[in-house]
């Protein structure tokens, strides 16, 4: 039984793709979204809790997020959660609903956020590459036991190469369409 799983690589390698969406939805463009509060966690109910699970999030207008909690009791948690999120946004708290105002962005701001976008997509390249490495171990390992021929190994190699490729272009247009976003061109 072969150890290389070009399925198995193509899922990894479009974990790395789906995680970095997911990381750079959470970078503040100047524009309301709700995705904006999805990596904040509160402590309720003496546990961490997602946000989301505490209260539901809408944006009623382009530059205000609002943030109905369901239990009154955990209000106070979930603005103080809101406020070392370090998305530099201030809670007006309106008894079950916090209201959070979307200031403009500072140009120094939008550098920051466009670097840390850079990191982000940096990082989902290093992962996918790590996948192209282990797939390439695999091919190697499974050549080494007779499994495949090595005329196999150098079209699976090649195809895993393309795969890779794919994949770190889609970092790219992710990582590119965010930057636009955040640095307003």
């Amino acid at each position: 039984m072969a150890k290389y799983d070009k399925v198995d690589l193509e899922r990894r390698m479009k974990g790395a793709v789906d995680a970095l969406a997911s990381d750079l939805a959470g970078l503040r463009t100047g524009r309301a979204s709700a995705n904006l509060l999805d990596p904040i966690t509160v402590t309720v109910y003496g546990s961490q809790m997602p946000l989301n699970q505490v209260a539901s999030v809408s944006v009623p207008e382009p530059r205000m997020i609002s943030v109905q909690v369901w239990d009154k009791s955990n209000v106070g948690p979930v603005e103080k959660a809101i406020r070392s999120a370090g998305l530099g946004l201030n809670p007006i708290n309106d008894g079950n609903t916090l209201r959070l105002p979307i200031p403009d962005l500072t140009e120094e701001r939008r550098k920051e956020l466009a670097k840390l976008a850079g990191s982000y997509a940096e990082k989902a390249r290093v992962a996918i590459r790590n996948v192209r490495r282990d797939g390439m171990d695999n091919l190697k390992a499974d050549e080494n036991k007779k499994e495949i021929s090595e005329d196999d190994r150098k079209r699976l190699e090649t195809e895993l190469q393309k795969l890779t490729d794919e994949q770190i272009k889609a970092v790219e247009d992710e990582f590119v369409r965010k930057e636009k976003d955040i640095l307003g061109k």
